[in-house]
């Protein structure tokens, strides 16, 4: 027993798996080469030499099993977080080689700090950025967490000014722990990450209700405000969300059509972003558009100042790891008061007190049919399980098209969720909305009016 009196944490432990594998992890200069992905033929003595590290990392592996859920299959879930460690080095790391097509890349450059941060009830500082209307005079605010390998800046990329000028919206984006100038959060989860969600909006002076909007892998942190603090969300927007592919209410056909490309994202970023300090091509449409590159390049460059690791691991652990609850648990139920013959007898004679459950808001997901990042089978889960749930499914469209640089595509999204356009609040005595604008989703509404609120079923 005295071999495991001493558990280290996983953030401990993969630092010594790469070390001992052969990769340098040592003081700030990390030298790692740009992984290749063809298959050599092994000979005999080669798998020999072998053998040893891979016995080791397996066992190293294996010891880390207990910090999954138990119904996680290490074989699925340490590849990814291990590939995202070797994603993170490799975009710390600089060096002077050439991209695979033999044009040099830009060199990553650190800006200087230039963030305003707020102070948070456990002393963390976070970092935030924020657009559109003053706040005196904003009739939606509107939080978004960034996804992986991005930042504060990335925000809706390249929406106008004018634009949420027009529809009243304060826009306020804000760095995750360890990401750009905020403040590590070791041993954070969802729970922790909805309420720093829930802490910079009341530092901002939200009084009210705010709207989220979640993209790509920064959804998962939408999925937390709606469980966590559901009081404090008026309605979420989504696109190309995230799913944890190890949901217990996906069928095989479900979880079969996620796996086959989860991670497509982690491998998107690792053969065409960012690899040994340079930035890589993107992809051959998208980088035809200056603003895009542009655009990309600062909010990668701002997502990895801090110069560490750690955050990227966090976040992919948090993907495929235990989330605390499900998404069935967010699907509108009634929830009765008392249990056994005594409830039946009362609702069969009597009163029964029932109150709405789970969230309550209206939810718009975004979905490209052509998203070879993330799988439309996780739109196609969420559908299923949330029937409430909107999907506005986007044909010819991938993981960026829609959501980026696309002026008619933002507009759209403000129309669906805000109704027409109202602009910035007149005076002080005009409250902001917490409704949701002109939406057809009128069951919806009475549902976010019910909550927390007690009902009684009478059988006549």
């Amino acid at each position: 027993m005295a071999d495991v009196a001493v558990a280290k944490s996983w953030r401990d432990e993969l630092p010594s798996l790469v070390e001992d594998s052969g990769t340098m992890f040592a003081g700030d200069a990390i030298e790692i080469s740009t992984p290749t992905f063809s298959t050599p033929a092994f000979e005999e003595n080669e798998i020999g030499k072998t053998k040893g590290p891979l016995t080791e990392a397996s066992r190293r592996l294996t010891g880390l099993n207990k910090f999954l859920p138990e119904d996680r299959d290490p074989v699925h879930a340490w590849p990814v977080i291990f590939f995202v460690f070797i994603l993170s080095l490799s975009a710390l790391s600089v060096n002077s080689k050439q991209d695979a097509s033999g044009k040099l890349g830009k060199q990553v450059y650190i800006h200087p700090p230039s963030a305003t941060r707020v102070l948070l009830p456990d002393g963390r500082n976070m970092a935030y950025h924020e657009i559109g209307v003053p706040p005196d005079r904003a009739r939606y605010s509107v939080i978004a967490p960034h996804g992986f390998l991005s930042s504060r800046l990335g925000g809706i990329p390249g929406v106008k000014v004018s634009l949420l000028e027009e529809f009243g919206i304060r826009l306020v984006t804000y760095d995750l722990p360890g990401f750009g100038e905020s403040d590590p959060h070791p041993g954070r989860n969802l729970n922790s990450s909805a309420l720093d969600m829930q802490y910079l909006a009341d530092a901002l002076g939200v009084n009210s209700k705010f709207w989220v909007l979640g993209y790509s892998s920064g959804a998962i942190h939408a999925w937390a405000a709606m469980k966590f603090i559901p009081d404090r969300v008026a309605s979420v927007a989504m696109f190309a969300p995230f799913v944890n592919p190890y949901e217990s209410s996906m069928t095989k056909e479900e979880m079969r059509g996620t796996w086959n490309k989860f991670p497509n994202l982690l491998d998107y970023f690792y053969h065409r972003t960012f690899l040994s300090g340079k930035h890589g091509q993107i992809t051959k449409v998208l980088i035809s558009e200056p603003a895009f590159e542009e655009f990309w390049h600062r909010d990668v460059e701002e997502s990895i100042r801090q110069g560490s690791t750690k955050p990227f691991i966090e976040e992919a652990a948090l993907q495929v790891s235990n989330w605390g609850f499900s998404l069935v648990d967010l699907q509108v139920q009634e929830k009765c008061s008392g249990k056994g013959i005594l409830s039946w007898l009362k609702f069969g004679y009597g009163q029964v007190t029932c109150e709405l459950t789970g969230f309550l808001g209206p939810v718009h997901i975004w979905q490209g049919l052509d998203d070879q990042v993330v799988p439309h089978q996780m739109t196609d889960y969420v559908a299923r399980i949330l029937p409430r749930v909107v999907v506005h499914k986007l044909p010819d469209e991938g993981h960026f098209s829609y959501f980026f640089l696309c002026d008619e595509c933002h507009r759209q999204m403000f129309l669906t969720v805000f109704g027409s356009p109202q602009g910035p609040l007149e005076d002080n005595n005009e409250a902001p909305t917490e409704g949701d604008g002109e939406q057809e989703t009128t069951n919806l509404d009475f549902g976010s009016r019910m909550r927390g609120k007690s009902f009684t079923i009478t059988n006549y």
